[in-house]
């Protein structure tokens, strides 16, 4: 049995970080959920980028879209809902089979709209209308100015996949609209089964500190900082509150571990995956990680539900002059801007790509 069927077993989700067109069209998602136990994929504006500036698979959809007058965001937005559309029928089976806990795709607002509350609603609003499948989930970052979006659209019955989470206290604040958007669902009788899922990032962490910290503190504040908000998580699900909403009929947030393929080219290519395994949470992989540990890799010891070590380390790191929740707060900062840029990136790839058709045409 490789490792991923094991952490399967284990009860962690493991979904892809990927989507292309080439992935759907050659069955490599499909030989991914038979053969790695994937369950469910997430996509942001970096990879659809890569995606259509690296393939000619969209060529010919983007034509047919140019004929129909489609342009800019909403040619984009066309392309992204048909694959993950696609996806989200594939993993249509895992979905029913877990009663809607597992099997679901993401597709992400538009990142313009970051700090902009009630654009994000409607956008989330209008994408999942849009989408028109029952395992997809739309992105919303969990900025300040997104929490209020994230509290409305749960409310609205939108499932939600929360982004650019940092920190324990950027998930609990997360975890709080999506608690006050099922109080309110349940308050108005409406049906309380919305599926959320919280994003925390991982490796951008040790990124930031590279060469900052000591040699024995290398690719270790990442997964501290998993360990202290995964505590947090667990005590969250025995609190009377959310037990409350759970006894009417709602289901948990699921923590999601994202940005956990190994940026260090020293460390092990699985390092996040070993050290992240823990039930009831979700590790969404770049497709080089998943194969890595597919190949070759070993499931490590289950997380401790108390954090294990991690505030003796995460001590260590301030001792040495890292302020963990200034670097959270940046690392959110940089990382909405960081998708802005991917956005306009991949915007400017499309006005390339039709400029091209249409010269061809």
């Amino acid at each position: 049995m490789n490792a991923t069927r094991s952490l399967h077993d284990l009860g962690q989700s493991l979904w892809l970080d990927n989507i292309t067109r080439d992935l759907l069209n050659h069955g490599t998602l499909q030989r991914y959920i038979d053969e790695c136990s994937v369950t469910g994929l997430t996509s942001n504006p970096t990879i659809f980028d890569h995606a259509i500036k690296n393939s000619r698979a969209y060529d010919e959809a983007i034509r047919g879209r140019l004929g129909q007058g489609r342009s800019g965001e909403d040619l984009f937005f066309d392309l992204a809902i048909e694959d993950l559309t696609r996806a989200a029928d594939l993993l249509r089976p895992v979905h029913d089979q877990t009663n809607g806990v597992d099997g679901w795709v993401s597709l992400e607002v538009s990142p313009l709209l970051a700090y902009d509350a009630v654009r994000t609603i409607a956008a989330a609003k209008e994408l999942s209308a849009r989408a028109d499948r029952p395992n997809m989930f739309i992105k919303i970052p969990g900025t300040r100015e997104g929490l209020p979006a994230i509290e409305e659209a749960v409310f609205a019955g939108v499932p939600i996949n929360v982004t650019l989470l940092f920190s324990r206290e950027q998930y609990v604040a997360a975890a709080g609209a999506y608690l006050r958007g099922m109080e309110r669902r349940i308050a108005a009788r409406l049906n309380p089964q919305v599926a959320s899922v919280a994003s925390l990032f991982i490796s951008r962490w040790d990124v930031a500190v590279a060469g900052k910290v000591p040699a024995e503190l290398s690719n270790r504040l990442g997964i501290a900082i998993a360990g202290r908000t995964y505590k947090a998580y667990l005590e969250l699900l025995v609190r009377p509150r959310w037990q409350r909403v759970f006894n009417a009929g709602a289901r948990p947030q699921r923590l999601l571990w994202a940005s956990t393929g190994t940026k260090d080219p020293k460390a092990s290519d699985i390092l996040y995956a070993r050290a992240l395994a823990a039930p009831f949470t979700i590790n969404t992989m770049p497709e080089v990680t998943l194969k890595a540990l597919a190949d070759h890799g070993q499931v490590g010891p289950l997380m401790s539900p108390d954090g294990g070590d991690c505030e003796q380390v995460l001590e260590q790191f301030a001792r040495n002059g890292v302020n963990v929740d200034s670097l959270a707060a940046r690392l959110q900062d940089e990382g909405a801007r960081s998708f802005v840029k991917s956005w306009n990136d991949l915007l400017a790839v499309i006005q390339s790509k039709c400029a091209e058709i249409r010269q061809a045409a």
